[in-house]
C-alpha cells in the first residue's frame, strides 16, 4: 500500500528555507521521478520572478496568490515550462499551493 498523507493536518510541515519566512512546506514526494510538496504561504508572502530547468505545475487549494497582474485563487491552475520565467509571486492572505515538478532528464 502507498504511504497516506493528510494535506490538512497540522503534521509533517517544515520550514520552506528556499522561500521568503514564514512559508512552510510539506514534502509529498521527492524522487528521481520529480518533487511534489504542499507550500504554505503566510500573508504578505512576497517571492521574486525565478526559473528552473524543469516543468513546475501549480494547484492552488486555499487562498490566492498574484503574479502578472492576474489573481489566482482557489481552484486555480498554472504550468510553467522549463527555463521559463514566472513570478514574482505575492499574496496578501497567504495560500496553500500543491506544486509539483518534473524530473530532471537525463541523456
Amino acid at each position: 500500500m502507498k504511504n497516506f498523507v493528510d494535506l490538512f493536518d497540522d503534521s509533517d510541515w517544515v520550514v520552506a528555507k528556499d522561500y521568503p519566512a514564514g512559508t512552510m512546506m510539506k514534502i509529498l514526494r521527492d524522487a528521481d521521478c520529480g518533487k511534489t510538496i504542499l507550500l504554505k504561504c503566510a500573508r504578505g508572502f512576497k517571492m521574486e520572478a525565478h526559473s528552473h530547468v524543469v516543468t513546475e505545475q501549480h494547484f492552488v487549494l486555499k487562498g490566492s496568490y498574484m503574479s502578472d497582474n492576474k489573481t489566482y485563487s482557489a481552484g486555480s491552475y498554472q504550468i510553467y515550462n522549463p527555463h521559463e520565467e514566472h513570478g514574482p509571486f505575492e499574496s496578501q492572505e497567504g495560500a496553500l499551493i500543491l506544486v509539483i515538478w518534473d524530473s530532471v532528464k537525463r541523456a
